[in-house]
């Protein structure tokens, strides 16, 4: 049976807010001026937060604050207090992607209300259901899913919120190194350069963007959301003006009430190169677009019109109004508004001299109520007789009586949460000094490299397409880690092929990318390792997933060895020491995208000349970094791993894991981010 769902719009200053409230949203997301994903947007200082929240529990409308970025350790103790501050106010949810936050927030407010952030990479039922088992109140999935994986997530025990309008990233959000890589300006950090934007080709095109998607625009797919489901319909774009969230708000609303939306607005507003229906349909056509000169000169010309949607603002209540006019009694106006009811007093009125206060009169005063959230519904009197009260009085005590219902519908609306927890407690004692030659793990592409490594690795981390009985003859069953698809599109026929995998060779490890690959080892039994890619980036976060049943993790690829020498966890850390890293998971392929596959390239070329190796699979696409990671005559700097990951790539021998131990590849090399970090 379908619903209704929310229509949730972004707000990136209050300026926007209120254009979004004025539009006819449902709920707001924000971004404070610390741990939001969008660090470039003016979002809300602790003053307007409280203010905005004042704005929207008075409309009726939720405020969920998006404190999605990774933190360090260094900053727990301020996003503690930045936690506890705007609880206190009462925001209506966290939107979380780190898994330490989720631990600190738990901690802090024990009944805070948690929304997964879509950088968490959540593309499965499993994981939504796992994210439900841990308190998590509501998931906002991979924006790469066709709508019949939506509608099983939907049946989870849990909220689902779905990207309707906005811009794509190329990337699986979450999952995102470019602008980190290239610039240090983390997307997990809420820094990202938008490199992806920047001119890249397959065949050496400038004035090609191989990674640039059109926006998104599910509009008119509102019926199947709705009857999906979906609990949520999320308007992408806290860096856009009051004009795009007041149009893509009203549009929206239009789909929901039946009527057409007008996509030549929503495309003038703002667009690159029109829409595309994304991923929903299952289709990955026609998705590429930029930003054209057009676009830029329809909004110009729409901005006027647009204004008109949030002029005033919405009158979101019904009030019923009583009045008590009595010789030498106070005057008496009463509003009954749901289960709220208030009243004021004023001065006695007076003996009329003309024309004495009747319902009419009382009417044209008291329903002057434009400027607030209410609407007056029934007027009653009680009047005596030959009495007046001034147009002027009248319009104080509605004044009075607006704010006094204002301010009742706020408490109503205020959620008061128990904030007497404290931060969860961390081992006392830092990590241990390895001791002896660092334990190495490497991650193969081919079956010939599997084989050849595991002669000289502790463990070799193997996609599971590649085993078969021949590759387990060469290499002990014990000795091999599962890598599921990084993106799982398919989790009955994953979770069949884990199964036949550890039932008729023994292999019972499996290395988790993302939540989905947690969910479904635990279902399973088996032991999990934990992958950079669950960006584990500060020590609760490491201490999470140890609860969860991680034996070990990689940490994320974007610390410094300074901030990984400080991590206290029991839980042992990896760090990857040799490798192409890849910059960006994909659905699309930006290769067929440019010049189709029988054209491929196998790599991309940036602006500058740079070469990016291109892995493909069918599922999904990986964009490598042009240098290889290269960390094997330093590891004495990162003396607190307990093991290093080799990532080998396509062309690489399986006797490059040989090179950790001193020699250098004969490709460019860099340091990753261990030196200089990420803003």
């Amino acid at each position: 049976m379908s619903h209704t769902p929310e229509i949730l719009a972004p707000a990136g200053s209050p300026e926007v807010l209120s254009a979004a409230l004025r539009a006819g949203a449902d709920a707001v997301y924000v971004g404070g001026r610390r741990y939001s994903a969008r660090s470039s947007a003016a979002n809300f200082s602790d003053e307007e937060l409280a203010e905005a929240l004042r704005l929207c529990h008075s409309s009726g409308v939720k405020l969920y604050l998006a404190v999605n970025t990774i933190i360090s350790d260094d900053e727990v103790q301020d996003f503690g207090e930045y936690i506890r501050m705007t609880s206190s106010l009462g925001v209506d949810g966290y939107i979380v992607q780190d898994w330490g936050a989720v631990q600190i927030i738990r901690g802090l407010v024990p009944d805070a209300v948690i929304h997964a952030s879509t950088q968490m990479s959540v593309h499965t039922a499993s994981a939504a259901g796992m994210l439900s088992g841990l308190g998590f109140s509501r998931v906002v999935p991979a924006r790469e899913l066709d709508s019949s994986v939506l509608e099983r997530i939907c049946r989870e025990d849990i909220e689902v919120e779905v990207f309707v309008h906005g811009a794509l990233c190329m990337s699986v959000s979450g999952q995102c190194y470019m602008s980190a890589m290239i610039g240090s300006r983390s997307a997990n950090r809420g820094c990202c350069g938008q490199a992806c934007r920047l001119p890249f080709s397959a065949e050496g095109n400038k004035n090609a963007a191989a990674l640039s998607l059109k926006d998104l625009s599910l509009l008119g797919r509102t019926d199947e959301l709705c009857r999906i489901g979906v609990d949520s319909l999320k308007i992408e774009g806290r860096m856009k003006r009051p004009e795009y969230a007041a149009s893509a708000v009203s549009e929206l609303k239009k789909a929901l009430d039946g009527e057409k939306p007008d996509m030549q607005l929503l495309r003038g507003i703002f667009s690159r190169g029109g829409f595309t229906e994304g991923y929903f349909t299952g289709k990955r056509q026609d998705m590429f677009g930029v930003r054209e000169k057009e676009d830029v000169t329809a909004a110009r010309l729409l901005i006027p019109k647009i204004h008109e949607l949030y002029r005033s603002p919405r009158q979101v209540y019904t009030a019923d109004m009583h009045v008590v006019l009595k010789a030498g009694e106070p005057v008496s106006v009463s509003a009954v508004c749901g289960d709220i009811s208030v009243t004021v007093t004023g001065d006695a009125p007076d003996a009329s001299q003309n024309r004495p206060t009747d319902i009419p009169s009382l009417e044209k005063q008291l329903s002057k109520l434009g400027d607030t959230v209410f609407r007056l519904g029934t007027l009653t009197a009680d009047i005596e007789d030959g009495l007046f009260v001034s147009a002027g009085r009248l319009n104080e005590l509605r004044r009075q009586l607006a704010e006094r219902l204002t301010e009742a519908v706020i408490r109503r609306n205020t959620p008061e949460y128990d904030t007497s927890g404290t931060l969860p407690e961390l081992p006392c004692v830092k990590r241990c000094v390895r001791e002896g030659a660092m334990p190495v793990r490497t991650y193969c592409r081919t079956a010939e490299q599997a084989a050849a490594a595991a002669e000289i690795s502790e463990y070799v981390i193997v996609p599971e397409k590649l085993i078969d009985e021949s590759l387990v003859r060469s290499t002990a069953p014990e000795k091999i880690i599962i890598s599921p698809p990084r993106f799982i599109s398919d989790e009955d026929r994953l979770s069949a092929r884990l199964a036949e995998l550890k039932e008729n060779f023994g292999i019972n490890r499996l290395f988790c990318h993302t939540p989905d690959s947690i969910a479904l080892g635990r279902k399973l039994g088996m032991k999990l390792h934990g992958s950079f890619t669950l960006n584990v980036y500060n020590s609760y976060s490491a201490e999470y997933l140890r609860l969860l049943g991680l034996e070990d993790c990689v940490f994320s690829i974007e610390a410094t060895a300074e901030q990984f020498a400080k991590v206290r966890s029991v839980l042992p850390l990896g760090v990857v020491v040799y490798g192409r890293l890849p910059l960006m998971l994909t659905r699309n392929c930006p290769i067929r995208g440019e010049v189709g596959c029988q054209n491929c390239t196998a790599s991309l070329t940036d602006r500058t000349g740079r070469n990016f190796p291109v892995a493909c699979s069918k599922e999904y696409v990986e964009v490598l970094n042009s240098d290889v990671l290269y960390m094997g005559d330093r590891l004495t700097e990162l003396p607190r791993a307990d093991f290093g990951l080799v990532m080998l790539h396509g062309e690489d021998r399986a006797q490059t894991v040989q090179a950790v131990t001193g020699r250098k590849p004969d490709s460019s090399i860099t340091r990753g981010l261990y030196y200089r970090g990420i803003e």
